[in-house]
């Protein structure tokens, strides 16, 4: 089975570096394609001629499931620019895979020191273990044939990962947290307090869940940032 890896970018010249020297570190072969939603701060140039990069219209939903259409790859694997990926995610993911796995994630933990930003990623790791939900800087992974059955992500400005759990849930498809960790950036974390902004993370999803418009919560989501 042959795995690409996809990540959108928006620039991203502050982290591609770092994003560049973890993929160079990846034990195993895969496709790595990078989706660019126009960036002018030489996110583009520092990629160079490493990876493909494929020029979308900018919105990570749309970013992603372009790169998906010309992806080659049997499994699809999403990771956001500022997440370090486990040296050896491309065997957890083939094995997990081959044992029936056609949707699944892995454990986070934050470059952000502190008591509440470990709280933090417990929560969220216990959140994908027992109710199934995962977020994109967890690098959700899928196989082509559940995501292509599934139309991709939904079109949304914001909580295109989230919706998509949803909709695995719904529909029956249990999601598989594999072992390996994935180590993202706590940037958002640091403009406010962080007991702050993880509010005003949960109140985001409440809010979609109750049927706001997306477009509000992304305005809403900005202001966090």
């Amino acid at each position: 089975m042959k795995i690409s890896l996809i990540i959108p970018v928006y620039n991203e010249a502050g982290a591609i570096d770092q994003c560049l020297a973890n993929l160079a570190a990846l034990e195993g072969d895969v496709e790595i394609l990078f989706a660019d939603g126009g960036s002018t701060d030489g996110t583009v140039e520092k990629i160079g001629g490493c990876y493909r990069v494929l020029h979308c219209p900018k919105g990570r939903a749309r970013q992603m499931n372009l790169a998906a259409q010309a992806a080659d790859g049997d499994i699809l694997w999403f990771s956001h620019c500022d997440s370090l990926l486990p040296r050896d995610g491309l065997r957890q993911i083939t094995a997990a895979v081959e044992r029936g796995t056609q949707f699944g994630c892995f454990h986070i933990a934050f470059d952000y020191p502190g008591f509440l930003m470990a709280c933090n990623a417990y929560n969220s790791n216990l959140r994908a273990k027992l109710w199934h939900i995962a977020f994109g800087d967890q690098g959700m992974f899928v196989t082509r044939t559940l995501f292509q059955k599934a139309g991709g992500f939904p079109g949304l400005p914001i909580m295109e990962d989230y919706e998509f759990s949803r909709r695995m849930k719904k529909a029956g498809l249990p999601l598989r947290v594999l072992p390996g960790r994935i180590v993202t950036s706590g940037r958002r974390y640091r403009t406010n307090h962080p007991l702050l902004t993880m509010w005003h993370m949960f109140y985001l999803r409440c809010l979609y869940r109750a049927g706001v418009d997306a477009g509000e919560i992304a305005r809403r989501y900005r202001d966090v940032r």
